[in-house]
């Protein structure tokens, strides 16, 4: 399955959160290896979790920190 069609599938039948690696992440978000650890250290990024000495990102957080940043372009006018 693609990655970007797990992250936006909500009829996934994965019971448990799936994990994705700074590499995965990366590739996930089309953004360089480098970006990952850069918003890690700032706490800009989609929030993250060590498994003994690895960093690992829940998918279901990636996608909720994704839908925060959203730039509202296609979100009504609310004045």
């Amino acid at each position: 399955m693609d990655m970007n069609a797990m992250l936006f599938d909500r009829r996934s039948s994965i019971q448990s959160p799936l994990l994705l690696s700074p590499e995965e992440l990366a590739a996930l978000l089309g953004v360089p290896l480098p970006t990952i650890y850069r918003w890690r250290s700032r706490h800009a990024g989609p929030p993250g979790f060590r498994v003994g000495r690895h960093v690992r990102y829940r998918l279901e957080d990636v996608h909720e920190w994704l839908e925060s940043r959203r730039d509202g372009l296609d979100m009504p006018d609310r004045r």
